[in-house]
């Protein structure tokens, strides 16, 4: 019994924690499944705001019998004195079914929050970092990827980021309750359950242990060092911005891992979406060598260097400059 409650103690330690990013009279959504690690960190969020934690429960109508289940785990929180209720969704569009539940989901507990400052509670754990990171990894989509999931990222926050799947297990057991084990956890047709099921156990074995928490703080380490590039790219931008064109000059002063950033965020706001790593080291090349050609980026425009200043043009628009 001292084991189960170490647990609890550390689980809710871990929300406590977390909470004080939030005003302490802001009411607090928790986005729940009936899994294991979204109910210890309802339990915890709930004995720590008793009556400001609302428990909303997403229906993505995949499974069989999804609406009904949804409706008895709503119940049984109710009976526990937590308010709960649950948000059918219909799963559609781009990226695969994983993808599209997840944009489905994410939309639904954004629109359950009772206010704009309550912020929506994520049940993460280490092991889902650490399997966000082996995935960076293998898109090869950089430091932002590899950089996994942050704890605070508006309106969502992760507390559970320190914590193992077992630990919520644990607290679970704890409180009497039975999490519901969702099939497509271990549906192989889906990366991310591979990655759980054989890829990280592997890791486990052939390194002696140690790896989903080694991956978390490579993380953790990658998104402090983000954060401080991220930082001195504003400050280059402001410097380098006039007009909606950017000097080539005060770009040039700084590394390329700042450049590209400034670039990144500049063009976005320029409205340009969908953007590579190759537009990006495309854009970048402008920067530093003079006689290259500019890339065309997504919509239909064409990045140019004229006059000492990166300007966007329509494609094909041939100024003199």
């Amino acid at each position: 019994m001292w084991i189960h409650n170490a647990v609890v103690t550390g689980v809710r330690a871990a929300v406590a924690a977390a909470m004080v990013r939030i005003g302490a009279d802001v009411p607090v959504v928790v986005g729940v499944s009936g899994g294991a690690d979204s109910l210890a960190l309802l339990l915890a969020a709930h004995a720590l705001r008793l009556g400001r934690v609302t428990a909303a429960i997403v229906d993505h109508g995949l499974q069989p019998g999804s609406s009904a289940r949804s409706l008895e785990l709503a119940e049984m929180l109710r009976g526990r004195g937590i308010p709960a209720e649950v948000h059918p969704v219909v799963v559609e569009g781009p990226g695969g079914l994983e993808a599209a539940a997840r944009r489905a989901r994410y939309a639904a507990l954004a629109a359950a929050r009772p206010d704009p400052a309550a912020p929506v509670l994520l049940g993460h754990t280490l092991d889902d970092q650490a399997e966000t990171v082996l995935l960076g990894l293998a898109r090869g989509s950089g430091p932002r990827s590899i950089a996994g999931m942050r704890e605070w990222d508006a309106p969502w926050l992760r507390p559970l980021l320190g914590v193992r799947r077992a630990e919520t297990r644990a607290a679970c057991t704890a409180a009497g309750l039975t999490p519901w084990e969702d099939p497509h956890n271990a549906d192989p047709r889906f990366t991310r359950v591979r990655l759980r099921a054989e890829a990280l156990p592997l890791l486990e074995d052939i390194l002696a242990g140690g790896v989903a928490p080694a991956l978390a703080r490579t993380a953790a380490q990658l998104r402090e060092d983000g954060e401080a590039l991220d930082a001195w790219a504003v400050a280059v931008r402001g410097a380098a911005e006039k007009e909606g064109t950017l000097d080539v000059a005060t770009l040039g002063e700084v590394p390329a891992a700042v450049r590209r950033r400034v670039l990144r965020a500049w063009l976005g706001d320029q409205g340009v979406t969908a953007l590579t790593d190759a537009h990006l080291r495309a854009a970048d090349a402008l920067v530093v060598d003079r006689g290259r050609g500019g890339p065309r980026v997504p919509g239909g425009l064409d990045l140019v260097r004229t006059h000492g200043r990166l300007v966007l043009r329509p494609a094909g628009r041939t100024d003199d400059g």
